[in-house]
């Protein structure tokens, strides 16, 4: 897939579906990002979503923390976008790309400025996990990409 702005195209390459509007997250969110559940099954210990970014859309920088184990695992699966550590140069996402985000490390992730993007999001189990939200990519830096 390439990227694309048009919805109809991504939606056809987008298998895991775009989900709902994500309400709950939208103050950590610039843009309309999309959440669709795919495992309801509460014996299931890993967290799995589809998580769908409009065009320009990425969540704020923040950190998975955990004492043990934690982190986050995203595959991506439709669509162009990006993810970056801090302290580290952006890495393109394409179909295929698999990051894993250890417990601990400060980054954001979303889509390229032309182009609609999804990855499913696996929540590492671990100790005493939780997340922090902290500020906005900067719009200057997100548009130099």
């Amino acid at each position: 897939m390439t990227a694309t702005t048009d919805e109809s195209v991504f939606a056809a390459e987008n298998v895991f579906g775009k989900g709902e509007l994500n309400t709950a997250f939208a103050q950590y969110f610039i843009g309309d990002s999309y959440l669709n559940n795919l495992v309801d099954d509460p014996e299931c210990a890993v967290g799995v979503h589809n998580v769908t970014f409009s065009p320009g859309c990425r969540n704020n920088w923040h950190i998975h923390h955990a004492t043990s184990g934690g982190g986050q695992v995203l595959i991506c699966t439709a669509g162009s976008g990006w993810y970056q550590a801090e302290g580290e140069e952006p890495v393109s996402l394409e179909p295929g790309s698999v990051v894993f985000i250890r417990a601990g490390v400060k980054h954001w992730h979303g889509a390229k400025a032309d182009s609609w993007f999804s990855h499913i999001a696996l929540a590492v189990p671990g100790e005493n996990t939780s997340n922090e939200w902290l500020e906005p990519v900067d719009d200057v830096a997100y548009a130099a990409l």
